[in-house]
């Protein structure tokens, strides 16, 4: 199985995680929300998988390209 690191696409700040280890995932499904310069940026499960691990806590700074989450496709 190839795993696929969901990267973030903004410098900012974990506001949620909507989604758990070991949740399967179709494409398009949300998996968590950045904050932005207060604007809110969901980052999507673009191909579905299985979530194998979540890199990062709410609150946590994120930068740009930084891998929040390893799905197994």
């Amino acid at each position: 199985m190839a795993n696929q690191q969901l990267k973030s696409e903004v410098t900012g700040s974990v506001w949620q995680i909507a989604a758990q280890e070991g949740q399967r995932l179709e494409p398009g499904d949300t998996v968590m929300i950045l904050e932005s310069m207060k604007m809110e940026i969901p980052v999507l499960c673009e191909d579905g998988g299985t979530v194998v691990e979540i890199l990062v806590e709410p609150g946590e700074a994120v930068s740009e390209g930084q891998p929040l989450v390893v799905v197994s496709l």
